[in-house]
């Protein structure tokens, strides 16, 4: 299990009634929603847009790398749900002091299909967890197979402009890539290196993800008339969320192959 015997003990301390969850973890937050425990869920970030509608209806503590601590405390959560790499070890720190946090560490598929079964058993809801670790299980299974003989593709995965930053491969962004048959070109030692792609080791294409930074079609053309290499629009979301999401990632993968023939 991901979480402590310790946050297991508090938990079992507290009733369902009690449950109280601040979430910091965007995709991990349209987890709970999809697991029934939206009732439970009183904090989320302003990040948290899945479903589009819950910012209007949960309180919203700021951000996952800035956050209001007094709006966290104001909520009297039991618990805090937090990510090693989307919230930084100062804010874990200090929310311990308001109450227990679980902070979920994940780099590949196998890892994101495990945390969502350990949140099925953390929160009582095994039936739920399991039936969508299994519907994306199948999915990624009918992807494999679709991508079985497609030609692998040298990638260089941007999250950010001015200045650019890409994503390394120890990355559960790497991870996704990998099973599109996409090869980065970084290297394995950063994670989300600021990276010069005129002297990076040149792709065959630079995928442009809609987050954290908002590239679009006009970014698109100024990239490809800089740097003079094939650029494509992704859904960042798809490749980097690893919750419920993934239920159509593999769906949305497809899509990019397909059309790209």
């Amino acid at each position: 299990m991901q979480y402590t015997n310790a946050l297991r003990n508090t938990f079992n301390r507290i009733t369902k009634e009690e449950l109280r969850i601040v979430s910091l973890v965007p995709s991990q937050t349209e987890l709970l929603i999809d697991l029934g425990l939206e009732e439970q869920l009183v904090g989320i970030t302003k990040f948290c847009v899945h479903p589009v509608e819950l910012r209007q209806r949960k309180e919203v503590v700021g951000g996952t790398k800035q956050l209001h601590k007094d709006k966290v405390a104001a909520l009297k959560p039991t618990l805090i749900l937090c990510n090693k790499e989307e919230n930084t070890k100062e804010i874990v720190e200090d929310l311990q002091e308001i109450a227990p946090v679980w902070v979920t560490d994940i780099f590949t598929l196998d890892d994101a299909l495990h945390t969502i079964l350990d949140l099925g058993e953390f929160f009582d809801v095994v039936s739920k967890a399991s039936g969508l670790v299994e519907k994306i299980q199948k999915e990624a299974d009918s992807f494999a197979e679709f991508m079985r003989d497609k030609a692998e593709r040298k990638v260089l995965y941007f999250i950010w402009k001015n200045p650019y930053m890409a994503v390394g491969k120890d990355t559960f962004v790497n991870d996704l890539l990998e099973r599109n048959n996409m090869i980065n070109v970084l290297p394995e030692a950063s994670r989300y290196p600021e990276v010069s792609p005129k002297t990076t080791t040149k792709p065959e294409v630079l995928l442009l993800s809609s987050e954290p930074y908002p590239f679009a079609k006009k970014h698109q053309k100024q990239i490809e008339k800089e740097l003079g290499i094939p650029t494509m629009l992704v859904d960042g979301e798809y490749f980097s969320w690893y919750g419920s999401r993934l239920r159509e990632a593999f769906k949305y993968f497809k899509s990019i192959h397909t059309n790209d023939e």
